[in-house]
């Protein structure tokens, strides 16, 4: 009888282990292949790339939310963060109840807004909002990002030093599948800028 309830519970336990594996896969596909990167040419360059993380399969990303730490009156990092939000089907804004979120490494600071969706379709191109080098003074570098949709353009909920650089190129095939991120590490008593460049990734 003891032999039969220990069996019986590692068969549940192993039951449970498979789902929660299961479940964690399906948030993110690393592995999955790509078409074409989107680039732009105004990134900060402190800081290092992270992991490159992708949607499930089949899915592309619709919509997108930031970690944005408000002006604060010291050291300022702005933008910390970049999430994508991933859908299967082209639907409207309305129809975007069931989808997964990716995202690469992020910042420390601030915290997240509200999630902005494309009219229709997909992300398709991207633009940077960055800050210069300010030599002594506080450095910010990426401040906010900008996508184009399948119909229309998004502008995130970010802050306003810097400038605005040059469009990505569009993607090649259905829309951003994936992200990557270039992320300073706090630097103690030293000057802070967190997020500093980003890499889109599109698929078929």
């Amino acid at each position: 009888m003891h032999h039969f309830m220990m069996f019986s519970l590692l068969v549940i336990i192993g039951l449970q282990v498979s789902v929660e594996s299961a479940g964690i896969r399906s948030e993110r596909s690393i592995d999955r292949y790509y078409r074409s990167e989107l680039t732009v040419p105004n990134g900060g360059g402190w800081g290092s790339w992270g992991q490159r993380e992708m949607c499930p399969a089949g899915t592309y990303a619709a919509g997108f939310s930031l970690r944005v730490e408000d002006p604060i009156q010291g050291d300022d990092t702005a933008l910390n963060g970049i999430r994508l939000h991933c859908v299967a089907s082209k639907g409207s804004s309305d129809s975007y109840r069931d989808y997964s979120s990716v995202q690469s490494d992020v910042g420390s600071w601030g915290r997240w807004t509200d999630i902005k969706w494309c009219p229709s379709g997909f992300l398709t191109a991207f633009q940077l909002r960055v800050e210069r080098s300010q030599g002594d003074g506080d450095d910010t570098a990426a401040n906010n990002i900008m996508f184009r949709c399948s119909q229309g353009t998004l502008q995130g909920d970010g802050t306003n030093w810097g400038d605005w650089g040059t469009w990505s190129q569009t993607c090649e095939g259905k829309g951003i599948c994936g992200i990557k991120t270039r992320i300073e590490v706090p630097q103690g008593r030293g000057d802070d800028t967190s997020l500093n460049d980003v890499i889109m990734y599109c698929c078929d």
